[in-house]
C-alpha cells in the first residue's frame, strides 16, 4: 500500500500564504550569491575541468565539435567575475560538471542517449542552485509546481509532466510517461499519481524550500505591489512582475550515444511568482525540448511564453531538416533573429549527429558545460564567457 505524501496546498492557501508573506517581508532578505570576488579572468575550473576562455561569438558559429553531452543551467542574468566569490564560482561549475560526469557515466558504459540526459538533469533537479527539482522557484501562492520533458530522437518518442507537486525528480517522471503510458503529458494531480504508482520516490512541498527562492518571491511581490500603486497614483502603469534574475533558471540536456542516437531533456520550477496553474514551453514538445536524429536534440531556456508561440526547438529541427542549415545557423536564427521579434529573450543548447555543438542565447548569459568525446569538461558560468548573440 502506497502512502501518499502530497502536501496539498489548496487546503492551506487561504490563511499559509498571508501569514508567510507578512513574515518574510518584515525581515530582511538574504542573498546566496556573495559579492566582491577577485578577478579570475582564465581561472581552471574545480578538478581538473576546463573554465571556457572568453572568446567572442561569430554569428552563427559553433561553440565546439566531437561534443557527446551538454546540459545548461538556465538562461537570464548571468555570473560577473568581480561580484562572485570562489566559493561561488566553484558551486555553479562543479554543480554543471556533476550533471555532465551523470550523463557520463551512462555513455561510458554503453548506455543510450536518453538514460544519459535522464542522470544529467536528474543531478541538477537535485542541487538547490538551479531552478527544477530541490531549487524550484514559487508560485504567486507560495506552492511549487514543476514541468519536464524527455524526448527519443530515434522513434520520436516523448514524455512530459507539468505542474507536478511531489515529484522529486520530474525528469523521471516525464520518462515514465514516455516509456509506460500511451500519453506524452500527464499533468497536476494525475501526473504525481502516475510518479508515485510506478515506484518514483514522492516528497511533500518543503523539500523544495530555499532561502533564495523565497526571497525572490517577496522581492517579486514588493515590486509588484510598487507597480499597482504607482498605476493607482496614475504615476505609471502596473506591471506584473513574474520573474527575478533566476526566472529563467531552467535546466536541460542534450546527448548523443555510441549509436549517435540523439535525446533531449528539460526540467524547471517555471517562473517566480507565477500565477498557479501556469505552464510554460519546458514540458513542451517542440517548444523546450526536441530531439530527432538526422538533425537536433536541442534544450531551451528562456522566456517560455515566447518560446512556445515560436515552437523554437522544432523549428531549429525544421530549419536544419527542410531548409539545410547547419545546427550553428538554425539555432542561430532561432534564438537571435525570430524570438526576440516576438518579445523574448532566452537561449538554447544544440547537438547534431556529428557532435557539432552550439549554445546560442539572446539573454545577457547561459550557463552552461559540455563534454568532448576525448573527455574533456568545458563549463562556462560568466558573462565574459558566454556574450550574447547579436
Amino acid at each position: 500500500m502506497r502512502t501518499r505524501s502530497r502536501f496539498r496546498m489548496s487546503a492551506s492557501r487561504p490563511w499559509t500564504l498571508p501569514a508567510l508573506v507578512a513574515a518574510a517581508v518584515a525581515t530582511a532578505l538574504l542573498t546566496t550569491v556573495p559579492h566582491g570576488g577577485p578577478d579570475r579572468t582564465g581561472r581552471a575550473g574545480p578538478a581538473g575541468d576546463v573554465a571556457a576562455a572568453a572568446e567572442p561569438q561569430g554569428k552563427a558559429r559553433p561553440d565546439a565539435h566531437d561534443v557527446v553531452l551538454a546540459v545548461h543551467g538556465g538562461a537570464g542574468s548571468a555570473l560577473h567575475r568581480d561580484r562572485t566569490t570562489p566559493e561561488q564560482e566553484k558551486a555553479y561549475r562543479d554543480g554543471l560538471a556533476d550533471a555532465v560526469r551523470a550523463g557520463q557515466k551512462v555513455l561510458d558504459r554503453g548506455g543510450d542517449s536518453v538514460s544519459a540526459v535522464e542522470a544529467a538533469v536528474r543531478s541538477l533537479e537535485d542541487n538547490p542552485l538551479f531552478n527544477a527539482g530541490k531549487g524550484a522557484v514559487f508560485t504567486e501562492d507560495a506552492g511549487h509546481e514543476l514541468d519536464a520533458s524527455i524526448m527519443r530522437g530515434s522513434d520520436l518518442k516523448a514524455g512530459a509532466v507539468a505542474g507536478v507537486r511531489s515529484v522529486r525528480n520530474p525528469i523521471s517522471a516525464a520518462r515514465l510517461v514516455m516509456e509506460k503510458s500511451r500519453h506524452v503529458m500527464l499533468a497536476g494531480e494525475g501526473a504525481d499519481d502516475f510518479a508515485a504508482r510506478n515506484g518514483l520516490p514522492t516528497v511533500t512541498q518543503d523539500y523544495y524550500w530555499t532561502q533564495r527562492r523565497w526571497d525572490s518571491l517577496m522581492d517579486a511581490k514588493r515590486a509588484a505591489a510598487g507597480s499597482a500603486s504607482r498605476s493607482d497614483n496614475g504615476s505609471g502603469p502596473a506591471k506584473a512582475s513574474l520573474a527575478d534574475e533566476q526566472a529563467k533558471g531552467t535546466v536541460g540536456a542534450v546527448a548523443r550515444d555510441q549509436k549517435r542516437n540523439l535525446a533531449a531533456a528539460t526540467s524547471t520550477g517555471g517562473m517566480t511568482n507565477k500565477m498557479s496553474g501556469r505552464i510554460g514551453d519546458s514540458p513542451i514538445i517542440g517548444a523546450g525540448t526536441y530531439a530527432k536524429n538526422g538533425t537536433v536534440a536541442a534544450s531551451a531556456t528562456g522566456d517560455g511564453e515566447i518560446f512556445i508561440r515560436g515552437a523554437a526547438t522544432a523549428t531549429i529541427s525544421n530549419l536544419m531538416e527542410f531548409g539545410g542549415k547547419d545546427v550553428a545557423t538554425a539555432a542561430y536564427e532561432v534564438l537571435i533573429e525570430r524570438l526576440p521579434k516576438l518579445g523574448g529573450s532566452g537561449g538554447v543548447i544544440a547537438l547534431d549527429g556529428k557532435g557539432t555543438f552550439d549554445a546560442p542565447h539572446s539573454s545577457e548569459g547561459l550557463l552552461h558545460a559540455y563534454l568532448t568525446k576525448d573527455g574533456k569538461i568545458v563549463t562556462k558560468i560568466f558573462a565574459d564567457e558566454t556574450p550574447p548573440n547579436s
